[in-house]
Parts: structure tokens; sequence; C-alpha cells
């Protein structure tokens, strides 16, 4: 079997390595750069790290610019959709069209299978295959690979998906891997140590508005932008007097609509509309009246909530009993089985 492994120098791709060795597979290795080149991303590092464990293993390994591909995806994706006055997830995007989508197109193609880091598992179910949650649900990675395509599933494997995270770092320790103890990459990869507000900054620049009250229309200051604020942001308005709470934007007119009497309980949702619904494998609820019981995710961790979709259009419509704090526009409701095993795919929350 023809196996190509994207490896980026942490830990856990390492590991996927050793874990292909130990089937008898010799992968080629492929350590993918996507990072602007003022990231001060540690792609010397990641790359020394990478070749190591391509001699360690004896596998072929090729460094691969995404770079250009990158920017005019994801990043591009990034600044429009803070522009909209959304909230954008990178990672998914990331993963959709970089990882699964232009490798694949460029160099993928010439391979039967592609090996990942990701924690994630698949089932199948009928002859067909479905993403599935790991064995560690603390680094479960479902949710970031719930845009993915049904053919993208279908040519990759995840290694490590059925181990905890430290039975991969025991591996790690075990065969001598230089990253064993490397710590997991925080934060959005193409930034590297840019300040999220100066990458912003960059690209949509500064537009003077007004800080209104929202009891009393009173203007209480100017802000630089509504691209810089969010809806419950507390910190960083330059007003006196406080807390004062940023409570709504008006987009159209660069306005920030602020509060002291802030409730609390207007932070959280007990609803979502889900737009461009994703399905990976295939559509599981088909046409259908009333609701189906599910599970979802609306940010990265381990715990699940319970819901119940319906469809109303082509737009599907989630309901939850527990108020849920941020639901933000922009970002993806993951939508899982009642057993929070089969991931079946996302939706933009509008």
């Amino acid at each position: 079997m023809n196996v190509a492994a994207l490896v980026s120098g942490g830990v856990d791709s390492s590991v996927v390595v050793y874990k292909l060795k130990e089937q008898g597979i010799t992968p080629t290795i492929f350590y993918i750069m996507i990072g602007m080149d003022n990231s001060q991303c540690p792609k010397e590092e990641d790359i020394e790290i990478t070749s190591f464990v391509a001699r360690k293993y004896g596998c072929k390994m090729e460094v691969v610019n995404l770079q250009q591909e990158y920017f005019d995806s994801v990043v591009k994706y990034t600044v429009d959709t803070v522009a909209r006055g959304l909230t954008p997830n990178p990672d998914v995007m990331c993963n959709r069209l970089i990882k699964f989508g232009a490798f694949n197109d460029k160099w993928g193609k010439d391979f039967d299978i592609i090996a990942t880091g990701h924690y994630c598992t698949t089932t199948e179910i009928n002859g067909k295959k479905f993403l599935s949650t790991a064995k560690d649900p603390v680094k479960d990675q479902t949710d970031f690979l719930a845009q993915i395509t049904d053919e993208q599933l279908k040519k990759t494997i995840f290694p490590i998906g059925h181990l905890d995270k430290s039975e991969v770092r025991a591996i790690a320790v075990e065969e001598k891997l230089p990253s064993a103890k490397r710590k997991d990459s925080q934060g959005i990869c193409f930034l590297g140590k840019i300040n999220y507000n100066d990458f912003i900054k960059r690209y949509l620049g500064e537009k003077q508005g007004d800080i209104v009250e929202l009891e009393t229309g009173k203007v209480l200051g100017k802000h630089k932008g509504f691209w810089f604020h969010t809806i419950g942001q507390r910190k960083g308005l330059g007003l006196s007097g406080g807390p004062w709470f940023v409570v709504k934007k008006d987009i159209p007119n660069n306005v920030l609509y602020v509060s002291q009497g802030y409730d609390p309980i207007t932070q959280y949702g007990m609803e979502m509309d889900l737009k461009g619904m994703h399905f990976i494998t295939e559509d599981v609820f088909g046409d259908f009246n009333g609701e189906k019981e599910i599970r979802f995710k609306i940010r990265h961790t381990p715990d699940f909530t319970k819901g119940w979709i319906s469809k109303q259009g082509e737009t599907y419509h989630v309901r939850f009993d527990e108020r849920i704090q941020g639901v933000a526009q922009g970002q993806y409701g993951v939508i899982y089985d009642t057993d929070c095993h089969l991931c079946y795919g996302s939706g933009m929350i509008m």
C-alpha cells in the first residue's frame, strides 16, 4: 500500500509514522509549509524533527509549500468572515481546503492512502465509511474535520485515533522521538507570534465608529472598527464608569452598542440555525418532518450537548434545553449521533 504521512514535527504525527512501520508500512513523509513567511512559526525546528523521524524509520521525505494556497483560501476566508461581523474557524477550513484538499490535488493523488495525526477514528456501516470520535475525548478532533468530504475521508486513515494522548507520548518516549515532550501547538498556525488584532488591522485597517449605550442611545466614545470586538466583550473598550459590555453590533453603520445592565443570560442561546449543512458521508436525515434527537458541539470541547434537529427549507434548526454560552455566528455547529460516536457533518451558525 502506497501511503503518504503528513508530519508536522509534533508528537502526534511523529507517532503516526511509528504506528505505520509497526504495520509493515513505510510511508513517504510530507511536511506542509502553510504559515506566512513573517509569522515566526517554528518551521526550521519542525522540519528538523520531521527529518529525524524520516531518517529513523527509513522514509522518504518531502517539504511541500502550500503557503499561497493557504493564503488564497484560509487566510482570505478568515478576513472575509471577520469583515462580515462573523466568527471564523480557520482550523476547519485548513483541513478541508489544504491538508485534505490542495495537498491531495498536488501530491496526495499519487498515493493510495493519506495518514494524519488527527485524533479521530472511522467506522464502516453498510459498506460506507463514517468519521467517528477518538478514544481520547479531550483530544478528539472530529469537530475540526466536520467539513471534509466523503472522497477525502475514504482516502484517509488516523493511526493514533484509538490511543489516549498519554499513550502517544509514552510511545514517543520509548522510541526516543525528539517531539516526545514537545508542547501541543496552540492558536491559529498562520499567525505564529503575530497578534490577532494586528493581523486583522493589516487587512481590514481601522475605521472609527461610535460606541453607543443601548438603553439611552447616548454616544459614549469611539472604537476603531467593529471587527476588533465581540459580543459579550468587557475589556478593551476604553470607557470610564464601567463595567461596560458589548451587547450588539450594527455592521452596516460600524456602531457598537454597549450596556452596563448587561444580563449575562443574553450571552446564552437555546437554539441555532445552520446554513450550508454539510454531511461528510451521506445525508443521514434526508427529507423528514418534525425533529430528530442528536448530539452536537459548537466549539472544541470534550463535551456534547443534547439537542433536536429539524429542517426548514435549506436551513437546519437545532434547539436544546440547556443554555449554551457563546453561540457565535460564523462558527460551525457539528452534528453527531446520540451515542456521541458518529460525526455526521456540520453547518455554519447563522
